[in-house]
């Protein structure tokens, strides 16, 4: 093996012993022995296990000569694993990161035609706007959603915003400031049935929440937030029946056909989504990203999303009591590991500071008018503990 998995003995139930162990909490996550993190939304810190793959792998890389066939167990191990969590098809999975990259493949790849219609949300993250804003150049319009609320996204608010001449809406999975998590079977069914593609920015929920594709063209996520995975290294999704209408943009020996490495004088993509693959992949970044989605798979993405859930409203109910106001609604359907606060009083720059200072990691957010926030991410690991810390610290 190229990578140590994590020990957990096959009797035991790994993600309730995170929860009850803080001995075994800590071997997995060594941040906590000392930190308090709770800033997935950002960049996460890896487990252990993800860190100790990686660098198996790249140690081995200097010690052996690289042996191609494990090489290529790897990759088609990665595919299984993340087309498991996506619910999806091993051959539709192609193994790449950032997020951008992903919705670029799909902005530019699609053939457009003047006067076809885009709709998105300016205020997602700009990765999800600005590949979907460059299309104007080609004549498309370019249409914005006008949600009540910060990313509050329904299905009858991107109904609203449909004409005849929709031809994709591009959504994240869930808004990067308020945390609004979307409904994407609703939306997804929704669009199919007026035969309009879906593209998703899966990157604030894939991880944490069920995020799957019965009802998604499109979708792209890094691994390094909920997936608790490294930079650059992610999922991309595009459903098979699409592969023709998605033209690869990128090109190169791995995913158009060169026999004996000898390039033809056609182009012939490969059959699977490998053809949005170009040349060599970021194998140290997909064997850690391996690691963290079978970590997750084997706590329970079900568990996990009611365990954030929980922490979530811990949060909540502990800044509200003390004059912090959530952004955003708190209904469980479209909460998410994302809690944003304000505050009528409280200088929010100084409070973050004193959290940094304690050892206690969250993030500064603004939104369009440049109104100030604290956003809080945590994990399923995070304890009931930190939670009392990250209250009594923010409180003071």
């Amino acid at each position: 093996m190229l990578w140590s998995p994590f020990s957990v003995r096959k009797e035991m139930d790994f993600f309730a012993s995170v929860l009850t162990d803080e001995s075994f909490r800590a071997n997995c996550f060594p941040i906590v022995r000392n930190k308090i993190f709770m800033a997935h939304a950002a960049v996460t810190v890896l487990p252990l296990a993800v860190a100790e793959a990686i660098s198996n792998y790249v140690k081995k890389s200097a010690e052996e000569f690289p042996d191609f066939t494990e090489l290529l167990s790897i990759l088609r191990e990665t595919r299984e694993s993340a087309a498991r969590l996506l619910h999806a098809a091993p051959e539709e999975i192609a193994l790449l990161g950032p997020t951008s990259l992903g919705l670029s493949l799909f902005a530019n790849g699609i053939p457009w035609e003047a006067g076809d219609e885009v709709v998105c949300y300016i205020d997602d993250y700009p990765a999800n706007v600005y590949p979907w804003l460059n299309l104007r150049r080609l004549g498309v319009t370019v249409r914005y959603l006008e949600p009540s609320g910060l990313g509050e996204i329904t299905a009858e608010v991107v109904e609203r915003a449909l004409s005849s001449k929709t031809r994709l809406v591009a959504l994240a999975s869930c808004n990067f400031v308020s945390g609004y998590r979307i409904d994407l079977s609703a939306i997804g069914a929704m669009l199919h049935a007026r035969g309009i593609l879906f593209s998703v920015d899966a990157i604030q929920t894939l991880g944490a929440f069920p995020t799957t594709v019965e009802h998604v063209d499109f979708l792209s996520a890094d691994s390094h937030k909920w997936l608790l995975g490294p930079l650059a290294s992610g999922v991309v999704y595009v459903k098979k029946e699409h592969f023709d209408l998605c033209r690869p943009t990128l090109l190169g020996s791995w995913n158009v056909r060169a026999p004996g490495f000898m390039a033809q004088d056609q182009i012939e993509f490969l059959d699977t989504a490998q053809r949005y693959e170009p040349g060599a992949l970021n194998l140290p970044g997909i064997v850690g990203m391996k690691t963290a989605i079978d970590f997750l798979l084997e706590a329970g993405i079900d568990r996990i999303a009611e365990r954030i859930l929980y922490l979530r409203s811990r949060l909540i109910d502990g800044l509200e009591s003390a004059g912090y106001h959530l952004l955003g609604k708190m209904e469980p359907a479209t909460g998410s590991g994302i809690v944003t606060f304000s505050h009528p009083t409280r200088d929010l720059t100084e409070v973050f500071q004193r959290l940094t200072q304690e050892r206690i990691f969250c993030s500064q957010r603004q939104d369009r008018p440049g109104n100030q926030y604290l956003r809080f991410s945590p994990h399923f690991y995070n304890s009931d503990a930190e939670i009392d810390r990250v209250l009594e610290v923010a409180t003071r």
